[in-house]
């Protein structure tokens, strides 16, 4: 059943502000976004870094005479925006209406009763047809949406071309996480994963985990009772790619404090190859001629012969179920994720959209090369997401805690991990 709407009955700004306030120990003095100028209401929107100046002129093309979006940023690790984002949605915190999730919290959220359920008139702009990839799926919760997507995300295989041809690899063709391993480490090159103690890497042990046919846990409605299947084949295989990475010379000096930033470098100073998120092309920062050796191709196959699944995320806009005026809001993120914001962000960010027919968008064609757009939607389709579960912040910190370092991973970790994971699932160790 939908929340009965509340609306707006001229709560004054300042009892917003002061929620707000008291909710993040802001001083008052240091606060300049509760008023609006126009006289109109105010809803805050916090957003995560990524294309914040693109999400800023999307709030203002979104206020209307009725309210104004105001934009408040949230911490650049996910898992700092999880917590922040937990404690203030849990404490009805009236001074937040809008909120960017990562993928993979919106059950948890929703299943606490943190968001509001999306009405009918919005839920074929959340989960319709046109919505790319299993995206449709991360703003559901029992049967129910509530969120919609604003964009997606995937990584795929960056790779210098002239350490590809010295190798002799076909990069036309699939490859797997041995082959690139070894051709890197015959030519003098990297291969750059994330490899930090964070959800980056919990994202690449569940790709890996998938790429070989598996899962790292089934039957996920079963919240903490769920069957933790990452002690298979499958998890096997998963460890002995990394197992083999720690200990070849193309495993990159810092593996165990790499992430999506650390390893963009290496591709352009040493060559090899890189999994990293579509913003590479806009945001990397490589000049026009490193631009010319670079390559792109679909993620490395886990195991020889099985379809990789490569990790898919993105920002999926909630709603607080606890915000003033629920019809405004949910109208606003209806606006902030409609097909203008996602072709804004794609063209301006690198920031991909959820919408399939979005990648042939004038807009699009003219800022990517064709065969990359196809290729970022074809890993979306073929992406493995991470389990879609209330308890999966938990899972996932287990995994973390299990399989770091990546040095220290063998072909125990798999059987120990499992143990540790129902463990903590079961209230029996922390994390």
């Amino acid at each position: 059943m939908i929340r009965s709407v509340r609306r707006f009955a001229g709560a004054p700004a300042a009892r917003r502000c002061a929620a707000a306030v008291l909710a993040a120990g802001v001083a008052l003095t240091t606060l300049t976004a509760c008023g609006s100028d126009s006289g109109a209401q105010t809803l805050t929107w916090y957003v995560n870094p990524d294309g914040e100046a693109t999400n800023r002129a999307t709030a203002e093309r979104c206020s209307t005479d009725g309210y104004d979006i105001d934009v408040q940023l949230l911490p650049t690790d996910a898992s700092q925006q999880r917590v922040q984002a937990a404690r203030r949605l849990a404490a009805e915190d009236t001074g937040i209406d809008l909120i960017s999730l990562d993928v993979v919290f919106v059950p948890e959220f929703a299943n606490a009763g943190f968001l509001a359920e999306i009405p009918p008139e919005y839920t074929e702009q959340a989960t319709g047809p046109d919505v790319v990839g299993g995206i449709a799926d991360t703003v559901q919760w029992n049967d129910k949406v509530y969120a919609i997507p604003q964009w997606a995300n995937t990584q795929i295989m960056w790779y210098s071309k002239s350490l590809a041809d010295a190798a002799g690899l076909d990069m036309s063709e699939p490859v797997t996480w041995d082959q690139i391993i070894d051709a890197a480490a015959d030519n003098g090159g990297t291969v750059g994963v994330q490899g930090k103690k964070y959800e980056g890497y919990a994202a690449l042990i569940n790709a890996l985990v998938m790429g070989a046919g598996g899962e790292i846990a089934t039957n996920l409605e079963a919240g903490v009772d769920a069957d933790i299947t990452i002690d298979s084949e499958a998890g096997d295989a998963a460890a002995a790619v990394l197992e083999k990475l720690s200990n070849s010379p193309a495993g990159q000096p810092d593996l165990p404090n790499s992430n999506e930033g650390t390893v963009l470098p290496y591709l352009m100073d040493g060559g090899g190859f890189m999994m990293n998120w579509t913003f590479v092309y806009k945001g990397a920062g490589y000049t026009e001629e490193q631009l010319k050796d670079l390559g792109w191709a679909m993620y490395p196959a886990t195991v020889a012969g099985e379809q990789a699944r490569p990790p898919v995320g993105g920002i999926d806009i909630g709603v607080n179920a606890a915000s003033d005026d629920l019809d405004a809001a949910l109208a606003a993120a209806a606006c902030i994720t409609d097909e203008q914001s996602q072709i804004d962000l794609a063209a301006n960010d690198g920031l991909m959209p959820a919408k399939s027919s979005l990648y042939e968008s004038p807009e699009l064609t003219d800022a990517y090369p064709a065969d990359l757009l196809a290729l970022f939607r074809e890993s979306l389709e073929q992406g493995g997401a991470r389990p879609v579960s209330a308890v999966y912040n938990d899972m996932s910190l287990a995994i973390q805690t299990s399989w770091h370092p990546p040095s220290s991973v063998s072909s125990s970790t798999p059987s120990s991990s499992k143990q540790f994971i129902e463990d903590v699932l079961g209230g029996e160790a922390l994390v």
